[in-house]
């Protein structure tokens, strides 16, 4: 990686990847595309800064011919929650998003990083130790985009020859920005409200447990896979990751030990419920820790005390 961009570059995940990839790559190596009014100043002042709406392929190309691009983390989407509400502009903005990134990406010779998800399972995987090869029979439009942006990727790799590449991401857990629509939001919110109310309403019942990550580890396994010797590299997309699998009560219980008094109460969501219903509780990432060496470094309770810590002390500042 010489030149990489980001697409959706504003949200949870690239928010935090830009500037890891900065530090690594140089700031001037990294350009930043998002498709907000008015993004982070950092984003903008610390490096090249675009904006982009990753379903006009012309502005898409545009940016990798001006820019030489060599590298694109492709993370524009909608999330899962806001997706079953929108779903044609969710097929249009997650499919032919992807699309346009990956037939520049033909043209043009650049590798292709594409987050995949827990979402795009189903109700008959199985939700234990889910295989990194199994079914995948999605219920939501979410699901179904990341299926078939799993199998895209693989079909430009082989039929074309694009260096293709992604992860299923778990649930994600970040102190930098707030939740955007997605299933597992609860476990962001929660820090929040907890620090601010000492309590909070969970959307999601007592027991549903899904797999989770904290977000300095989603970005380290993103550029690790894409730093991986493509040799060693059997399955290339969608590998299955994971770092920690927990439900809310139990979440609940890590952040009592450092906010005394702190209640969880409940108001289940019907739609978010059923989501997560169908998705994994733990998923079987032994493929990634073979490959390319995946090791988790954060578990529940460094992730809960690390979230308390920086969030106090951000409030502090404001």
């Amino acid at each position: 990686m010489n030149r990489i961009l980001v697409t959706g570059a504003t949200g949870q995940i690239g928010s935090e990847l830009v500037p890891a990839l900065r530090k690594k790559y140089g700031s001037d190596h990294v350009v930043a595309a998002g498709h907000k009014r008015t993004p982070p100043k950092t984003l903008v002042e610390e490096g090249p800064y675009t904006s982009l709406d990753v379903t006009d392929i012309d502005a898409l190309t545009t940016i990798v011919q001006d820019f030489h691009i060599d590298t694109i983390f492709h993370l524009a989407a909608l999330l899962s929650a806001v997706a079953e509400k929108n779903p044609q502009i969710a097929w249009k903005i997650n499919m032919e998003g992807l699309q346009n990134v990956l037939e520049v990406s033909r043209a043009y010779g650049c590798a292709v990083f594409f987050p995949s998800s827990i979402g795009a399972f189903g109700p008959g995987t199985p939700r234990d130790h889910t295989p990194q090869d199994t079914i995948q029979r999605p219920n939501t439009m979410y699901g179904v985009c990341k299926v078939a942006g799993e199998l895209l990727c693989d079909y430009y790799f082989t039929r074309f020859g694009v260096d293709t590449r992604g992860v299923r991401y778990p649930g994600l857990i970040s102190y930098e920005t707030l939740p955007g629509g997605g299933t597992t939001d609860y476990a962001v919110e929660i820090f929040y409200q907890g620090i601010q109310q000492k309590q909070y309403t969970c959307f999601l019942a007592e027991g549903t447990t899904l797999d989770m990550m904290y977000m300095p580890d989603a970005v380290r396994a993103a550029i690790e896979l894409m730093e991986a010797d493509s040799q060693q590299l059997k399955h290339r997309n969608a590998f299955n990751l994971t770092a920690m699998s927990f439900a809310p009560e139990e979440l609940a219980g890590q952040i009592q030990k450092h906010i005394p008094g702190f209640t969880l109460h409940y108001q289940i969501d019907p739609v978010r419920q059923a989501i997560a219903d169908s998705w994994p509780r733990h998923m079987d990432d032994q493929a990634a820790r073979e490959e390319w060496g995946w090791q988790p470094q954060y578990d529940l309770a460094a992730m809960t005390k690390d979230m308390i810590e920086r969030l106090q002390k951000s409030q502090v500042k404001h």
